[in-house]
């Protein structure tokens, strides 16, 4: 459950700050 959380907000979470970071 952990694990799955970290891999989902890994790729969602570092595409939405990476566009908040870029924007």
């Amino acid at each position: 459950m952990i694990r799955v959380g970290i891999n989902g907000f890994g790729r969602i979470g570092r595409a939405i700050v990476r566009a908040l970071y870029e924007s």
